[in-house]
């Protein structure tokens, strides 16, 4: 289902440039999880030359404006600003500087949006309540989310719902999609020690095999989801690491194994972890091994409440995009899940892919998210400001345009 793409009333053409610079200063500049300084001040700096009420450290390195237009309700739109560690092997003017380190999901993109909307909301008004700016860290696997909702965020500001987007190569600029319910999956991980006694390969009767143990794991694992997920339902996992001995004549004495599985509901992870946790222990039994096993549920489903993925709909059609019902969610996470599991709230996908006859960038090269070539489309600027407007606007009663009352 299409929402519709009207044009937007909201002009925010003039900010476009200096939001570009901005953009690629800090791709240039990235920072990893809980080190975002440089960033992080960067971000005060700017919401406090637009005379919002700023709070710094928050989950370490998080940061809060605070605009108010009157009584009334109260929104969070949330941003997140750290980089991934990776190396940068695009070769733009603007890569990054820092070897390890890498805007490879578009969290710059995120941040200079999120300050270009508070930037228009400040000069344009139009809506009465509170519009808390939530500036996150360390979303790549390390829950900065998590960890700004313990240290009292939402007491803090409070917010009567809170929204994200997310930039997403897979749609075409210029669409934009969301559903209620699940749109991310669950993330966990898995770490296995299969532990023999190691010996000499000539010799395999003297000494339990890890390697064979560990090949049989993986073959098992990769069963799990097709044998005890109901097929309605869906779940991945995935060995991504195997690791185990030295030389060619050696029966190594350990074999690890790391791998992550990926589900929509509490159910699916109990019975994926339970079933997982079953089958080392009896193949290892089997072979004459132990094993130690580590399973660590790190991000819950995002899970977008029902009204809210209509009033993130509703905003993007208001912005001018093509806004529709995404079709099913995806098996990637995010930490914004810890946000959605204290307020009610909603995450959209935002396109930032070639249109049809269009190619990505100018080698033709489609480049993903994570991809060491990846860098954020910048016509995606205007949209994702447009679509941070106009759900205060939705959420908080205002006209694009309009001044209220200070």
């Amino acid at each position: 289902m299409t929402v519709g793409a009207p044009r937007s009333r909201i002009d925010v053409d003039d900010l476009i440039p200096d939001l570009v610079r901005l953009r690629r200063d800090l791709h240039a500049n990235p920072e990893l999880a809980f080190r975002e300084h440089r960033t992080a001040a960067l971000v005060a700096a700017e919401l406090r030359a637009l005379g919002l009420d700023v709070h710094e450290g928050i989950g370490q390195t998080g940061v809060v404006g605070v605009l108010r237009r009157g009584a009334g309700r109260s929104v969070g739109l949330r941003a997140d600003m750290d980089a991934l560690p990776m190396d940068d092997r695009s070769g733009l003017p603007h890569a990054s500087r820092l070897a390890g380190a890498h805007h490879g999901c578009g969290h710059d993109g995120h941040t200079a949006m999120l300050l270009g909307a508070a930037r228009q909301l400040v000069r344009s008004g139009g809506f009465h309540g509170t519009v808390n700016f939530i500036f996150q860290p360390a979303e790549e696997g390390q829950g900065g989310a998590r960890r700004m909702v313990q240290e009292g965020l939402f007491e803090r500001f409070p917010c009567d719902a809170v929204y994200a987007l997310h930039n997403w190569p897979d749609l075409p600029l210029g669409q934009a999609r969301t559903r209620p319910g699940p749109i991310m999956a669950a993330a966990d991980r898995f770490d296995i020690v299969v532990k023999g006694r190691g010996g000499h390969a000539a010799m395999p009767h003297r000494t339990p095999d890890a390697i064979l143990a560990a090949g049989q794991i993986v073959c098992h694992l990769n069963t799990l989801v097709a044998r005890r997920i109901d097929p309605g339902e869906s779940a991945v996992l995935s060995v991504t690491r195997i690791e185990g001995g030295q030389s060619h004549n050696v029966l190594p004495a350990e074999v690890t194994l790391t791998g992550t599985v990926r589900s929509f509901d509490a159910q699916s992870q109990d019975i994926l972890e339970a079933a997982l946790r079953d089958g080392v222990d009896g193949l290892c039994r089997a072979a004459g091994c132990e094993a130690d096993v580590t399973y660590t549920r790190y991000y819950p489903a995002t899970i977008n409440t029902a009204a809210e993925a209509a009033l993130a709909l509703r905003a993007a059609a208001a912005a001018g995009l093509d806004a529709g019902v995404a079709e099913r969610p995806a098996f990637t996470s995010e930490d914004f899940a810890f946000m959605l599991g204290e307020r009610p709230g909603a995450y959209l996908w935002l396109g930032q892919g070639p249109r049809e006859g269009e190619t990505q960038g100018e080698d033709g090269i489609y480049r993903p998210l994570h991809h060491p070539c990846y860098d954020f489309n910048d016509r995606v600027l205007p949209h994702g400001v447009r679509w941070f407007v106009e759900v205060v606007n939705q959420a908080l009663g205002g006209m694009p345009g309009t001044a209220s009352p200070h």
